[in-house]
């Protein structure tokens, strides 16, 4: 496998033909949508021979809504699936989806699916007062964990993995608490337990998504913890990398030292933003697959270019009705370079936030490094 970057004059053709391959499978594997049209520093993959440097976990979250197409191309590559999300409520009890079609996937294919809880409300969004009344109440702890228990045999779930987002700061004693006892529960019985938590700098780092979230805890009691080292550019940001390499490295030297490396899965995000220009505060950027947005780079002549800091793509354009766009995403250079942070920092492996967006591309630059390991 080889990442070549197109440049002026380039074509499909002369690439394919430069490199032995047919124009065909390298507009399937880069899901292009028109072939016949490539931007200047657009990223292509080229399939050929991979010489994996090891073996590593990779975890994917996935909405219930993923296509079978998609789930299909991605299982494969998987350790661990989690269905996003099973929601729990301030007495104790949990929500759960419809996640049978995934959960049987995932035993065809080998892959651990994960129960995923998360303290999201009903009305949308994570709420710090249901998981403020899970942390306070040991009763409603000692009933959650039954509903837990329950789901995880009825449903033949591999583990349990939480997604508490959002907790008040004075709550940061009693997750930790609760981590104890949930692990002390799942673990006599077999089962696995992970976590994701905010991307830290230092234990001091305060806030409602930082300082809840004690690393030295979830890597005590977590089989795997996962580390959200995405979303710096996010919906209401100004442009920017969502996972800047830069910004990653910076958590990754804070976390290694409270947390084994090995218990460590990198957060992998899986798409972009599409800003409009002038950027105002307020104003929403929209979600974009790095397909698309890569394919949105070609249909309007729009050069990509490379943030060397960030280790990330970029580009702007101007759409029919005059409006100026600046849409940041990932490409195979992106990957290769967040991929060798696992090898430099010894970690476990990665995690995908999400696997609903179809990843051929990603996913030809992952094994060309590492082979996924099964545990089931």
């Amino acid at each position: 496998m080889r990442i070549f970057v197109v440049k002026r004059g380039d074509t499909l053709y002369s690439i394919a033909k430069k490199f032995g391959v047919t124009t065909e499978r390298l507009s399937y594997i880069n899901a292009l949508s028109d072939p016949n049209r490539l931007s200047v520093g657009q990223t292509l993959v080229i399939p050929g021979d991979s010489f994996p440097q090891g073996e590593i976990e990779v975890n994917g979250y996935a909405y219930p809504n993923i296509s079978d197409a998609v789930l299909n191309e991605a299982l494969p590559y998987m350790t661990f699936l989690c269905p996003f999300s099973w929601q729990m409520d301030a007495s104790g009890g949990i929500t759960p989806i419809d996640d049978k079609r995934m959960i049987s996937r995932a035993y065809e294919t080998a892959t651990a699916p994960m129960l995923t809880l998360t303290n999201i409300s009903p009305s949308g969004g994570f709420s710090s007062d249901i998981a403020h009344a899970i942390f306070t109440d040991e009763t409603v702890q000692a009933t959650l964990i039954e509903n837990i228990l329950s789901a995880l045999r009825s449903r033949g779930y591999y583990g349990v993995n939480l997604n508490i987002e959002y907790v008040y700061p004075f709550d940061r004693e009693g997750y930790n608490a609760f981590l104890r006892r949930l692990s002390e529960t799942l673990h006599p019985k077999g089962y696995y337990l992970s976590s994701a938590i905010a991307p830290k700098t230092s234990d001091e780092q305060y806030g409602l998504l930082y300082t809840a979230h004690d690393y030295e805890a979830h890597g005590k009691y977590c089989d795997r913890v996962i580390i959200m080292t995405y979303e710096w550019g996010y919906t209401y940001s100004a442009p920017q990398a969502v996972s800047p390499v830069n910004r990653i490295r910076s958590v990754l030297d804070y976390a290694v030292t409270k947390i084994p490396s090995g218990k460590i899965l990198l957060g992998f995000s899986n798409y972009g933003y599409n800003w409009t220009l002038p950027w105002q505060q307020g104003k929403a950027a929209t979600v974009i697959s790095n397909t698309a947005a890569a394919n949105l780079a070609a249909a309007n002549f729009a050069q990509i270019k490379f943030d060397e800091k960030a280790q990330a793509p970029f580009f702007n354009y101007t759409d029919p009705s005059g409006v100026r766009h600046e849409v940041w995403f990932e490409d195979a250079r992106s990957v290769r370079a967040r991929l060798a942070l696992v090898s430099e920092y010894g970690l476990a492996g990665i995690s995908y936030w999400t696997i609903n967006y179809a990843n051929r591309a990603g996913f030809a630059v992952l094994e060309s490094k590492f082979t996924t390991q099964k545990i089931i």
